[in-house]
């Protein structure tokens, strides 16, 4: 069987530094970041009091009201996100077969907040009037909402489910999405991820285990991936879709080609419930398989848009694989996190990150990794490498591979390149 090529044709975003996809792209590209002071919740006693957050956004600017309230926040910014890709891809959605229209995305958490406000209303409430629940506790709450409602919203009646691998999620979804297409199951789909996890139990739980940075004095530059007085990554929140569209489709309907996606990968290091392996065996496996699957060699590859969280484990054992797998040809890429400025978007990353890799594949420049200051190095870290520190740097960008690595050992890679006849 003769597998079909894959395009992508519309791009959404709802970031911490940007509420659509070119407010996005400006700002990652002059190093903005979007850290600041928690307005969700009161975090004044909690060890970290910063996060990435969404900001300037109403969701009823987008959303009928009464379907606000039947909506989680993270539901709320996939919805956000897929309406700007439909528009963005110019989908004419009264002309297409809505049976070959699918929704798949990713989701790491789901509706914590309704989660939390529900117990917490339960609790205050059990011992006199019993148990109240609002009748929209599940359906807000559960991780496969949000592309359910994105299903619903447009009457698309292809495949439609959501990937759940912690910080993989998204690539995951993209990485079905891909496979739903290229074996022609269906013609266009709906993919990426959202998340809003920046809540007491979100912030709480993972400043227990230790894994968000405590710079409270500083943060704006307390995300400094492959910097040595890293501390932890930032939460992060907002989703991103891609409209990604079998290519004779694509072409048939005149539509806009941003990059096509050549291949994905998946793999697990099978190692610890929330470190990555030390050798970066896992990241080593997903790159290769990712290869793989696009038909490519390492040296078609010039850009990594990385896991980089900004953990002191973690960036070491991703540069470790990024060696072992392209070799001499790593000293010739551009790597760079662009959690550095968006923070870590968790269930919701690999899309956003997938967005940036399309767009450095569209216009031939890279995103820096802000917060690299002089001197700040670490000794297992080879700065002969170009992470592309503090400023965007212009270069044909062929093909692009983005990283995503979840707590649980799952890893996803997805590759784009240049569109060409």
């Amino acid at each position: 069987m003769e597998l079909k090529r894959v395009v992508v044709t519309g791009l959404g975003a709802l970031t911490p530094v940007g509420n659509t996809v070119p407010e996005f792209w400006n700002n990652l590209l002059a190093g903005v970041s979007g850290a600041g002071p928690i307005t969700h919740f009161d975090a004044s006693k909690f060890k970290t009091q910063f996060a990435c957050e969404v900001k300037n956004f109403n969701a009823a600017d987008f959303i009928d009201r009464k379907d606000v309230r039947k909506m989680d926040l993270y539901t709320q910014y996939a919805v956000v996100a897929a309406k700007e890709a439909v528009t963005d891809s110019g989908l004419d959605v009264e002309k297409e077969d809505l049976n070959k229209i699918g929704v798949i995305l990713g989701v790491g958490i789901g509706g914590i907040h309704t989660f939390e406000e529900e117990v917490a209303g339960y609790e205050k409430t059990k011992d006199n009037i019993g148990p109240k629940f609002n009748p929209f506790f599940i359906p807000k709450m559960i991780a496969d909402i949000a592309s359910g409602q994105v299903s619903m919203m447009y009457g698309f009646h292809g495949p439609n489910f959501t990937t759940t691998s912690a910080c993989a999620s998204a690539s995951n979804a993209i990485a079905d999405a891909f496979n739903h297409i290229r074996l022609g199951k269906a013609n266009v789909i709906v993919t990426g991820g959202a998340e809003a996890a920046i809540f007491p139990a979100g912030v709480g739980g993972f400043n227990a285990m230790h894994a968000l940075s405590t710079r409270n004095d500083d943060p704006t530059h307390a995300s400094r991936p492959f910097s040595a007085s890293r501390d932890g990554f930032i939460m992060g929140e907002g989703a991103g879709c891609l409209i990604l569209e079998e290519l004779e489709h694509a072409k048939a309907r005149g539509a806009k080609i941003y990059a096509e996606l050549a291949g994905t990968g998946a793999s697990a290091d099978a190692y610890h419930l929330t470190a990555s392996h030390p050798e970066g065996l896992g990241a080593k496996l997903v790159m290769e398989n990712a290869l793989e699957d696009a038909n490519m060699s390492p040296e078609d590859i010039d850009y990594i848009n990385v896991h980089g969280t900004s953990t002191p484990v973690g960036d070491i054992s991703e540069v470790k694989a990024i060696k072992e797998v392209f070799g001499e040809h790593a000293y010739k890429l551009n790597i760079s996190s662009t959690k550095s400025m968006t923070g870590h978007l968790l269930g919701a990353t690999g899309a956003v990150e997938a967005i940036v890799s399309t767009l450095s594949v569209k216009n031939d420049i890279v995103p820096p990794t802000i917060n690299h200051e002089e001197g700040d190095n670490d000794e297992n870290i080879d700065y002969n490498l170009n992470f592309t520190f503090n400023k965007a740097q212009k270069r044909t960008v062929r093909a692009a591979l983005s990283n995503t690595f979840g707590f649980g050992g799952h890893n996803a890679c997805v590759i784009v390149k240049k569109y060409t006849e």
